[in-house]
């Protein structure tokens, strides 16, 4: 704004606020963002550097006015509001496991290592490289100093211990 234009404005903001808050007021429907709306028209317009005259203040805050309340009301649209934010948080599972699901995997593990105890220490070994460490069955075989068949053999022979035992708790 020109040297000239930016005091006015200022000016008359200041001078007539109440009034410009009452008719911004009642073109919104809300008090509060008619505050803040001439709040942020202040702001730019002191921080505007625009050499246009500016004949009619009152018609050009409460425009500028408007447009900041209108871009305000699209940014409040877009986000949510604490209540909102809390039931959605209610909503979400913890995922923490329950006592109860912690208390299940610890009997299953104990329950897997009993039955691991039970197998030939060949066919225990190769399943932990397979299955825990991830190691592949050709390595498997080159390590243990064992065909590529046997691995693969002990390997299926665990699976069917391991098969039959899920099947008697009725979990297959």
């Amino acid at each position: 704004m020109s040297g000239e234009a930016q005091p006015v404005l200022l000016d008359y903001l200041n001078k007539s606020y109440a009034s410009l808050k009452r008719r911004l007021t009642l073109v919104l429907g809300n008090a509060d963002l008619a505050s803040d709306a001439l709040h942020d028209t202040w702001i730019r317009v002191k921080d505007k550097d625009d050499r246009r005259l500016i004949e009619q203040p009152g018609a050009y805050l409460m425009r500028v006015a408007t447009n900041i309340a209108a871009d305000i009301q699209r940014r409040q649209r877009r986000s949510l509001s604490g209540d909102e934010v809390d039931a959605l948080l209610a909503e979400m599972e913890d995922p923490a496991p329950c006592p109860q699901r912690t208390a299940e995997a610890r009997s299953d593990l104990n329950a897997l290592t009993q039955l691991m105890a039970l197998m030939p220490e060949r066919r225990r070994v190769i399943l932990v490289m397979v299955h825990w460490e991830g190691v592949a069955q050709k390595e498997v075989a080159s390590r243990l100093g064992t065909s590529l068949r046997t691995v693969e053999y002990e390997l299926r022979r665990a699976h069917d211990v391991l098969d039959a035992h899920m099947d008697s708790l009725g979990l297959k």
